[in-house]
């Protein structure tokens, strides 16, 4: 079937909440493995912009390649203004982690990062009046705690670093609040090209100025990291 068909199928599963679980772990995995690849490409000597435009680029071309049959109807989008905003949100995620990685352990980072799971819940509520029953609301408060006890503002322990994941974090929650918005009335297709050729355009414009040519496994890297992102 063409892509508008494919992507009806898949967006009508028997069960919904067990399609989306699982789409939310296989979704997890690909951020673990993106930001494993991020890491590695930064202690082989790279800066962390170059990784950002590789993971912008990288995606970008398998969006063409996967998409180019129905991109021009794709392309078009009710809410130009939301995929803007939209598309910086995962640009400043992205940024703000990828730096925090080149500073921090990678489990010290995801510690801080997730945060993000109690900051969607909390947009959800005030932005999308979704629903949150108390159960949830006491998961956020222990989680919020956790997270104080990880970071721990005002100690010695904390540092200036922290911030990034923490930035991060609140990026990362506007972008799945927008992306939920947008998939009420969206194509999620639409979203997908938005935020690869947002991401790919000004990282283009930064990444002259802290370009270093890459080995061949670091173009390697650079290359599988958009499939991850993807």
């Amino acid at each position: 079937p063409s892509i508008p068909a494919r992507m009806k199928i898949m967006t009508a599963p028997k069960n919904p909440l067990l399609a989306g679980a699982l789409l939310m772990v296989a979704a997890m995995l690909a951020m673990t493995l993106m930001d494993a690849t991020a890491k590695a490409l930064q202690q082989s000597g790279l800066h962390p912009l170059q990784v950002v435009w590789a993971r912008f680029t990288s995606q970008t071309v398998i969006v063409f390649v996967i998409l180019s049959p129905n991109l021009r109807n794709l392309l078009r989008t009710r809410y130009p203004a939301m995929q803007f905003v939209r598309s910086v949100f995962l640009f400043g995620a992205t940024m703000c982690f990828f730096f925090s990685l080149g500073l921090m352990e990678i489990a010290s980072a995801t510690a801080v990062f997730e945060i993000a799971p109690l900051l969607i819940t909390i947009l959800a509520f005030l932005v999308l009046k979704e629903k949150v029953g108390v159960r949830r609301w006491v998961g956020v408060g222990i989680g919020l705690c956790g997270s104080l006890l990880i970071i721990r503002p005002g100690s010695e322990v904390f540092s200036f670093v922290t911030l990034f994941p923490a930035a991060g974090a609140f990026f990362y929650g506007c972008f799945a609040v927008s992306t939920r918005f947008l998939g009420r009335g969206e194509s999620s297709w639409t979203s997908f090209i938005y935020t690869a050729v947002f991401g790919t355009l000004v990282a283009t414009l930064i990444v002259p100025f802290y370009w270093s040519t890459p080995s061949g496994s670091e173009i390697i890297m650079m290359s599988i990291i958009g499939g991850f992102g993807a």
